[in-house]
C-alpha cells in the first residue's frame, strides 16, 4: 500500500511540473515516446483484450454461471470449504456497507477497469497520432466496444461505479464518485454506436477483434436491458441482414475447438486464447471439474501428455436443473453435458456430469486454446424474436426462434411465445455466462433462486453433497441482485 501511495504521489508531481522542465527520455518508454506508430497502437489494443483472458479464465463464470441455477459446486469434504466460490453459489457472500471482501468479486471488477484503463490510454492519444487513418478508425474503435463491453458488465454486475472516461493520473482521479446507471448506461450506448461507426465487418477484420457486428449485438443487447425493443429489433436486423454470420450445421461446432474452428461463421465475438508457452493459454476446462480427480481421469477428459491429479472442490458442474430444462431429442444435451466417472469422489457412486463444450484435447495439462464464446449468431436470433415479441409481433418472432430450436432437432415451439424464449436461451447459452444476467434483466432472480435454493436443502444429495453433508446455515440468505463493491477498492475510493 505505501509503495503503490508514494508511486502516486510521484506520478503526480511529476505530471504538475512546468512542460518546459520535463523531459521524456526517448530510450525509455512513456506515454509521450510510446503512442506514436501504428505498431504502438496495435500494442496497445492488443492489451486492452488482455483482462477478458484472465476473467473468463478464473471468476467470470463464478459471478455470471454459478451464481444462477444451471451450476453448483461439487462438495469434497476430504477438503474443505472455499468460501469465496461457494458464498457466490449459494448467494451468502458476507457485505458491508455495500462493500465485499469476496475474491471473485474483486477480481471481476479489477478486470473490468484493467479494460477501461487501456482504452482510455489510447482513445486520449489516438486523435493525435500521425498514422493511417484507416488503422486509426480500426484501433479507436476496437478501443470504444472494449470500454462499452466493460462497462456493461460493471453496471449489470456492481450497479453504480465511477465513471472513468481518461486515464488516472493521480490518487484523487482515481477516487470518483459512483455515477447513477443511467447515466453509465448513456455512455456505454455513446461508446458503442462510435464503435458501429469505425470497426469493419467480420469479412474484412482480423479474426479475433471486435467488428461493426460484434458492436451491434452489444448495443442490442443493452437496448434489451433497458428495455428499448424497437432500437434492439433495428440493430439485430442490420447484423442478420450483413450476411456476415450463420448457424454452424451442428451445435458442437459452433464451438471453437483448440486450434481450429475459432472464430467461425456462427462467431460474433469470442475470447482468444492460444494453446503454448506463450501465456496466452485457457485453463478454466480445468475450474469445471468435479474434484478430487486422479490423473488418468484428468487425462480421459483432456487427452494431455502429462495428465496431473486437482484437489480441491469441483465448480461449474451443471444442476439437475439444467439437466431437466432440455427437450426430449434436444442434441444440445449431448453435445453440452457429458459424464464422468471419478473413484475417490465423495458423492454417491462419482459419476458427474461435466460441461463438455469446452471439452477438446490438447496438449498439456491446465494449457488449453478453446476460446470462450461471448456472442453467437444463435443469440442474435433469440434476441431478436425476443425484441419483437415484446412489441407483439410474434408472428414475426417465431420464425427466428425455431431456426434455432430447428438446428438442435427440435420442432416449432408451442405455447406462451415469451416463455418459449426466455427458455430456450436457457438451453441454448448453456454454460456461457448468460443466465444470471437473463434472470436479472427479466425479474425472476428471487423468485427463480429462492426456489433454487430450497431444493437444495431439501435434497442435497441431489445437488452434489456427499450423504450426510448439508448446505450451510447461510446458503441462499442474501440473494441480491447486483455484487457489492470490493472492500480492497474503497480504500482508494471514499465514495464507496
Amino acid at each position: 500500500m505505501k509503495k503503490i501511495f508514494i508511486l502516486l504521489v510521484l506520478c503526480t508531481l511529476w505530471i504538475s511540473c512546468d512542460n518546459e522542465l520535463t523531459i521524456f527520455p526517448e530510450d525509455s518508454l512513456s506515454v509521450p515516446t510510446f503512442f506514436k506508430t501504428e505498431e504502438d497502437f496495435t500494442q496497445a489494443i492488443n492489451a486492452t483484450y488482455e483482462p477478458l483472458r484472465n476473467m473468463y479464465n478464473q471468476s467470470k463464470p463464478f459471478l455470471t454461471e454459478m451464481s444462477s441455477d444451471n451450476t453448483y459446486y461439487a462438495r469434497n469434504t476430504a477438503f474443505g470449504a472455499t468460501d469465496n466460490q461457494e458464498d457466490i453459489a449459494d448467494h451468502s457472500i458476507p457485505s458491508d456497507g455495500g462493500i465485499t471482501a469476496n475474491s471473485h468479486v474483486t477480481s471481476v471488477y479489477r478486470d473490468l477497469y484493467a479494460i477501461i484503463a487501456r482504452a482510455n490510454q489510447i482513445l486520449i492519444t489516438i486523435d493525435e497520432a500521425e498514422i493511417d487513418d484507416t488503422v486509426r478508425a480500426n484501433v479507436k474503435g476496437q478501443a470504444l466496444f472494449l470500454r462499452a463491453f466493460a462497462y456493461f458488465d460493471l453496471v449489470q454486475l456492481y450497479g453504480s461505479v465511477p465513471l472513468h472516461l481518461e486515464p488516472v493520473t493521480d490518487r484523487e482521479g482515481a477516487a470518483l464518485p459512483l455515477s447513477a446507471e443511467d447515466v453509465i448506461y448513456a455512455q456505454i450506448v455513446q461508446d458503442a454506436q462510435g464503435a458501429i461507426s469505425l470497426l469493419p465487418l467480420k469479412s474484412n477484420q482480423e479474426p479475433g477483434r471486435a467488428t461493426s457486428g460484434a458492436a451491434r449485438t452489444l448495443l442490442a443487447n443493452v437496448h434489451i436491458v433497458l428495455e428499448q425493443w424497437n432500437q434492439a429489433e433495428i440493430l439485430l436486423k442490420e447484423v442478420i441482414g450483413s450476411d456476415q454470420y450463420m448457424l454452424m450445421p451442428n451445435y458442437e461446432d459452433a464451438f471453437s475447438g483448440n486450434s481450429s474452428n475459432k472464430n467461425n461463421m456462427e462467431s460474433v465475438f469470442e475470447i482468444q486464447y492460444r494453446e503454448g508457452a506463450e501465456g496466452l493459454q485457457g485453463n478454466f476446462l480445468y475450474n469445471f471439474l468435479p474434484r478430487p480427480i486422479e490423473a488418468t481421469e484428468v487425462g480421459g477428459i483432456t487427452g494431455t501428455s502429462n495428465p496431473q491429479p486437482i484437489n480441491g472442490e469441483g465448480n461449474n458442474i451443471p444442476t439437475p436443473d439444467i439437466i431437466a430444462a432440455y427437450e426430449e431429442g434436444d442434441l444440445r444435451e449431448d453435445a453440452s453435458i457429458q459424464y464422468v466417472t471419478l473413484s475417490e469422489s465423495f458423492w454417491n457412486d462419482g459419476v458427474y456430469p461435466i460441461i463438455k463444450k469446452y471439452v477438446e484435447p490438447h496438449a498439456l495439462h491446465q494449457n488449453h486454446g478453446m476460446n470462450f464464446p461471448v456472442y453467437r449468431y444463435s443469440e442474435v436470433l433469440l434476441f431478436l424474436a425476443e425484441a419483437l415479441e415484446e412489441q407483439g409481433k410474434g408472428g414475426e418472432a417465431l420464425p427466428y426462434l425455431n431456426e434455432v430450436r430447428a438446428r438442435a432437432g427440435l420442432g416449432d415451439a408451442t405455447g406462451d411465445l415469451e416463455e418459449a424464449i426466455f427458455e430456450e436461451r436457457r438451453v441454448e447459452l448453456a454454460f456461457e455466462n448468460k443466465r444470471w444476467f437473463d434472470l436479472v434483466r427479466t425479474g425472476r432472480a428471487n423468485e427463480v433462486i429462492t426456489a433454487f435454493g430450497a431444493r437444495v436443502f431439501s435434497n442435497p444429495n441431489d445437488y452434489y453433497y456427499p450423504v450426510g453433508a448439508e448446505p450451510r446455515g447461510n446458503s441462499f440468505s442474501n440473494i441480491r441482485l447486483r455484487y457489492a463493491l470490493p472492500a480492497s477498492e474503497s480504500e482508494f475510493n471514499p465514495n464507496f
